[in-house]
C-alpha cells in the first residue's frame, strides 16, 4: 500500500511539474509577443551629454538609447569593423573621439567607414555640433585592435592613446553641424535594444506543447501497465 502511495506521489509530482513547465513556456511566448508588437517608444527630445552621463563613470542602464547633444572637436578617427546596424546590415564604421570640453571625450558613430573622405574639409577643423543617441559600450571584440582600428565600441579599448577622461559608451551621430552648415551624410541606424526572449512565437508555443503532451503520458502510463498486465 505504500508502495503505491510513493508511486503516485511521485507520478503526481512529475505531471505537475511538466504542466509548469509548459504554463511557464506558454508565458515566455505571451511576453514575447507583448514585446514584439509593442509599440515604438515615444520621440522625446535630446538633452545635454553632460546631464546623462560623467567622464570615467558607468553609464546608468536606465540612459541607453535616449538622444543627447554635445558640442566639440573631433581629435581621433578609428575604424570600427564588422558593425551591425538595426537593418542587420554588417559594415564598417567610422568612430571619430569627439573632445566635448578641456578635459573630457566620447566615442561617435559618424557613418558609414567608406564615407569618411566626403566631406574631408570639415572632419577634425570646426566645432561640431551634435545630436544622437547615447548607448553602452560594447561588450564583445568584432575585429582585434590595430593602428587606427577598435575591436569594439568601448572607450577603454582606446585609454592609453588620449589623455582625456573619458565617458562610457558612445553616441550615434544622427545629426551634425558646422558653422558652414549641417554635414550630410549617411547615418547609422541604431539597433534597438528590448527586453529580448530567445526563441521564437510558435517555438515556445510548441514547447508547451511537447510539455503537456509528456504529462499526459506519465498520467497514461499506469492505465497502460495495468492493460499490459490484464
Amino acid at each position: 500500500m505504500f508502495k503505491k502511495f510513493l508511486e503516485y506521489t511521485s507520478l503526481l509530482l512529475i505531471v505537475t511539474i511538466f504542466i509548469g513547465l509548459g504554463l511557464w513556456q506558454l508565458d515566455r511566448a505571451r511576453t514575447l509577443k507583448e514585446i514584439l508588437n509593442a509599440p515604438p517608444p515615444p520621440a522625446s527630445a535630446p538633452v545635454a551629454l553632460q546631464e546623462l552621463a560623467k567622464p570615467r563613470a558607468t553609464l546608468d542602464k536606465k540612459n541607453d538609447s535616449k538622444p543627447v547633444n554635445a558640442s566639440g572637436f573631433y581629435v581621433a578617427n578609428f575604424r570600427a569593423p564588422n558593425q551591425v546596424d538595426g537593418e542587420g546590415v554588417v559594415k564598417d564604421w567610422e568612430v571619430a573621439l569627439l573632445q566635448v570640453d578641456t578635459t573630457a571625450g566620447i566615442l561617435v558613430v559618424r557613418g558609414l567607414w567608406s564615407e569618411r573622405l566626403q566631406e574631408p574639409q570639415l572632419a577634425m577643423s570646426n566645432r561640431v555640433e551634435l545630436v544622437g543617441t547615447l548607448r553602452a559600450h560594447q561588450s564583445e571584440d568584432r575585429a582585434l585592435n590595430s593602428p587606427g582600428v577598435i575591436s569594439r565600441l568601448d572607450s577603454s579599448v582606446i585609454v592609453s592613446l588620449t589623455d582625456l577622461d573619458l565617458y562610457d559608451g558612445y553616441v550615434i551621430a544622427q545629426d551634425e553641424k558646422v558653422r558652414e552648415g549641417e554635414i550630410v551624410r549617411t547615418r547609422v541606424t541604431p539597433e534597438l535594444r528590448t527586453a529580448r526572449i530567445p526563441g521564437f512565437y510558435w517555438q515556445h508555443i510548441s514547447y508547451v506543447v511537447v510539455w503537456w503532451l509528456m504529462a499526459a503520458v506519465v498520467l497514461y502510463l499506469p492505465i497502460y501497465r495495468r492493460r499490459v498486465a490484464a
